[in-house]
């Protein structure tokens, strides 16, 4: 192993150690996938050597990468099984659509940007992620594809959670979502029960960047 990869490694450690066991992520799933998805591969080039920082990272478009305690916060809430079909909305570099895979039988993954979308496809196929679909469109109101989703993960904040997302939802299945809007959103958890009502569980208080919809993307330059 080359000093750069030992660097990358203990960079990985500490992230793990420093910033994610702090948030309270404890289960040894999350950590073993989080050791094991290199985060390095799905940020951009110039911004590699912050891959590990306890920060947001601009993407392009407008659009940032999550930092890596929401992430991990958010995957180990969401308690994804390998017989789960999960909808992400909000693919960015495809790192969280990388998590989720690890642990579902399949990912569908939605990008409103056609660029960032193949970028996406292209990092999941170099790190030999097939369990990943990466579709391309506005899923700021539901995606309807192959729903209903055991999980669903909106990797950006709205105002409101729209309806659509829990009719798409399976019984039994959870949503993660950040809802509200600067300075006051909040991480929620919601499970859908058998008999079909919800049960939302706020996890923490948080400001996130908001979902890019078709109406936000026109003045994202």
């Amino acid at each position: 192993m080359t000093a750069v990869q030992l660097d990358m490694e203990q960079a990985r450690f500490n992230m793990i150690e420093q910033q994610i066991r702090p948030w309270e992520v404890l289960d040894p799933e999350v950590l073993s996938v989080l050791a094991a998805v290199r985060r390095e591969d799905f940020v951009p080039d110039a911004l590699r050597a912050l891959a590990f920082a306890d920060l947001e990272l601009p993407i392009g478009h407008g659009q940032t990468m999550l930092a890596p305690r929401i992430e991990a916060r958010m995957l180990q809430e969401l308690g994804v099984r390998s017989t789960d079909i999960v909808l992400e909305v909000g693919t960015g570099t495809g790192y969280m659509a990388a998590l989720l895979a690890s642990k579902a039988e399949y990912v569908f993954t939605v990008e409103i940007n056609p660029v960032l979308a193949s970028a996406a496809r292209h990092r999941l196929r170099q790190a030999g992620v097939a369990n990943v679909s990466v579709e391309t469109g506005d899923a700021s109101e539901g995606w309807s594809g192959p729903s209903p989703y055991d999980v669903i993960l909106i990797s950006g904040a709205l105002p409101e959670l729209p309806d659509a997302f829990l009719r798409q939802l399976k019984a039994g299945g959870r949503l993660g979502a950040f809802i509200g809007q600067p300075p006051l959103m909040e991480a929620r958890l919601i499970i859908r029960s058998e008999d079909q009502a919800f049960n939302t569980i706020n996890l923490f208080e948080t400001v996130v960047p908001p979902l890019i919809t078709r109406k936000r993307e026109r003045f994202v330059f």
